[in-house]
């Protein structure tokens, strides 16, 4: 079979500088408190990935460069988005629990993606998100950037927890599971690759929109979902899941379009 390794492109900060969009108002929504968020299942790499994340991503810019004054001032522009639909998307891509990604990515799919429809593919995302933070703790226990909230009180989509303040912005864990869950469907789907892809993008975006993540954080974790799918490639767990979860795609598709979705 051959393998679907995509390698993100870099995007152009100027082309995400500005979200125009009218301020919010009334209380700021915000996803449950971490406390609640499951645990993922262990993933398919054990122990050492093989991946060094810093060699493949060097460092984040520094503050004062040119590139981290204009993602300092992204940070500021994007607070306007407060309880805007963007918002609210940023919301629903904050949870890794598997149900509302698979939600957006069933609609860009045109194939129901459930727990119920496709177990085996559900599980496989899941258990990637395990093997996503053995490859961006390390990077960011490494870079120890901090996020753009540290340091004052501008709303955000996530409680403000004390994890906010120890754990590193650089690189995205969220950029790169997106960008990973969407390879690996697209694959699934290749038909539907260009809306998949478009999806994943648009659910790291969301970190930079909720303002727990700058857009190079972002960017450097697709780099490593691209890295993450590659090595899974050479699993023969994984290879064994996605021959099931194909199966479960097309029977799937075969039921139709999903529903719920906007026209």
């Amino acid at each position: 079979m051959p393998r679907f390794v995509l390698i993100a492109a870099t995007v152009i900060l100027a082309s995400c500088a500005r979200f125009e969009a009218p301020a919010g108002s009334g209380p700021v929504a915000t996803t449950p408190p971490s406390a609640g968020w499951t645990k993922p299942p262990p993933g398919y790499l054990a122990g050492n990935s093989g991946i060094d994340a810093t060699a493949i991503i060097g460092p984040p810019p520094a503050p004062n460069s040119p590139r981290g004054k204009a993602e300092r001032a992204q940070f500021e522009e994007t607070r306007k988005l407060v309880n805007t639909p963007a918002w609210s998307q940023a919301v629903a891509d904050a949870d890794l629990s598997g149900k509302n990604g698979l939600k957006s990515f069933s609609c860009a799919a045109g194939v129901t993606l459930s727990a119920e429809a496709t177990p085996t593919l559900a599980s496989l995302l899941l258990r990637m998100t395990d093997d996503a933070a053995k490859i961006y703790q390390p990077a960011k226990a490494a870079y120890r950037r901090p996020r753009p909230p540290v340091g004052n009180a501008k709303p955000i989509c996530v409680p403000r927890e004390p994890w906010i303040e120890t754990d590193g912005s650089y690189p995205s864990g969220h950029g790169l599971i997106g960008w990973a869950w969407a390879s690996v469907i697209a694959e699934l789907v290749p038909e539907k690759a260009s809306p998949i892809l478009a999806r994943g993008k648009a659910f790291g975006d969301s970190r930079i929109i909720c303002g727990v993540h700058f857009q190079s954080d972002v960017e450097a974790g697709r780099y490593l979902g691209s890295a993450l799918v590659t090595r899974l490639h050479d699993d023969p767990a994984f290879m064994a899941d996605m021959a099931k979860a194909r199966a479960e795609v097309a029977a799937s598709k075969a039921n139709g379009a999903p529903t719920g979705c906007a026209s």
